[in-house]
């Protein structure tokens, strides 16, 4: 949607590539080409790439064109892998290809920056290299930089060549993530301030704009998908910069905020993104009017019962199905991610053994019994429920069945999602 650069791009005598995954604007820029699946007249098969994934298609392409051995871009799928299980697109078709032979590869990557990466998360505990260590790990990291205004040292880190300064590269990363994790947590704590209140006053709304001056641009989109998480309803975050405004939002299923924010864009100097996420910029004094409209739209266009979490449960397990053997199985439909999430299961009437909290009782941790057989399992997040529940108590739980490795042993491990008391 750069048009007006693009121009001056011209003007300079600069031939002009664009490559994008996200909706075009209705007027495509006039330059040597616009690259993206997601134009109306787009015939490329697989319209779900990453805009990683997009570049690295046109790296394929050229050198196709020029006869260049596929080694030479190949070697970046560790890159595009990254990119793409970072962006939270689909992994199918051919995202699924990318994300599961660039994580064979990042595993013995030969970039010296990505390589320290791996390393400190080593550090960090992180035993691994899956598609969650990429998303949970090395996104946050990398995204950091870029969030707090110095997106030029996680750019150097991946092309330079020299081990000691990729190494000093990859501690500024380290910094800067920390840095934005605090900046974040103040955030939501005051976006949670501003939806509570808010609740006193008037009637549910079917969404949340909330805007606020101090707030940080780079970091508004992350607590945008927090807000959303929490109250399972889509979210705009706006921060004001003196007479202008930037914002980020983050959707549900079944609600297009791409779509949403372009019915309300009479208040909006720019606005870019896709079914799930959306940018936005406008003037602080449209604030109020864009909000107004949005709400409108979203309580029009969201039923209610979409706001309504929903747990997709595969299948009803028993101590039958789960052994060792059996889990490992789970990881030939690996990479886990959007559109092809790791299974969750429901495992039912099992005896608490033992029950307690961890992290200052954040976390909720459980040893259970079915007839013969004992497993552990864990809840983030869920350590209030400890007083809800005491051993010996029957229960049904939901979640992720994993292997849990330490010390060279292995044990199975329920990630749990939710739990309740067990339905005789």
């Amino acid at each position: 949607k750069c048009i007006e650069e693009i121009e001056l791009a011209k003007e300079l005598k600069m031939d002009v590539i664009v490559t994008d995954h996200h909706e075009p604007g209705e007027q495509i820029p006039e330059t040597l080409a616009v690259v993206d699946c997601k134009r109306k007249d787009n015939k490329y098969p697989f319209r779900e790439l990453a805009g990683c994934g997009v570049a690295f298609k046109l790296i394929q392409a050229l050198s196709i064109k020029m006869d260049i051995n596929e080694d030479e871009y190949l070697k970046y799928l560790d890159i595009a892998c990254i990119g793409t299980i970072s962006d939270i697109v689909p992994l199918v078709d051919e995202n699924r290809v990318i994300a599961k032979l660039g994580l064979m590869l990042v595993k013995q990557t030969r970039n010296i920056g990505l390589r320290e990466i791996l390393n400190l998360l080593e550090v960090a505990g992180y035993k691994k290299i899956d598609a969650s260590t990429i998303s949970f790990g090395i996104a946050p990291r990398v995204n950091a930089c870029g969030r707090m205004g110095h997106q030029e040292v996680a750019l150097e880190l991946f092309l330079t060549n020299d081990p000691l300064k990729a190494r000093e590269l990859a501690q500024q990363l380290e910094k800067y993530n920390m840095e934005r994790q605090n900046i974040e947590k103040r955030i939501f704590e005051e976006a949670i301030e501003c939806i509570e209140s808010s609740k006193k006053e008037k009637e549910e709304p079917a969404c949340y704009v909330l805007g606020k001056e101090g707030w940080h641009h780079g970091v508004i989109g992350i607590v945008s998908s927090k807000i959303t998480e929490n109250y399972y309803k889509p979210s705009i975050l706006i921060c004001f910069e003196g007479e202008d405004a930037r914002g980020s939002g983050r959707s549900i299923e079944g609600f297009d905020i791409h779509e949403a924010v372009s019915k309300c864009n009479k208040y909006l100097t720019n606005y870019g993104g896709h079914s799930m996420a959306i940018g936005l910029s406008l003037k602080t004094d449209a604030f109020e009017n864009f909000k107004k409209e949005f709400e409108e739209y979203a309580k029009n266009n969201i039923n209610e019962e979409k706001t309504i979490p929903e747990l997709k449960i595969e299948y009803e397990v028993n101590q039958n199905d789960v052994n060792i053997a059996t889990i490992k199985e789970l990881s030939l439909l690996e990479p886990f991610g959007e559109a092809n999430y790791e299974p969750v299961f429901i495992y039912k009437n099992l005896k608490i053994t033992s029950i307690r909290t961890l992290t200052d009782g954040k976390h909720l941790k459980l040893g259970l019994q079915d007839i013969h057989s004992y497993i552990d399992a864990i809840g983030f997040g869920m350590g209030e429920l400890a007083e809800e529940f005491q051993i010996g108590d029957k229960i049904d739980i939901v979640g992720k069945i994993q292997i849990n490795s330490y010390n060279n042993m292995e044990k199975i491990q329920v990630l749990l999602k939710d739990l309740r008391r067990a339905v005789l």
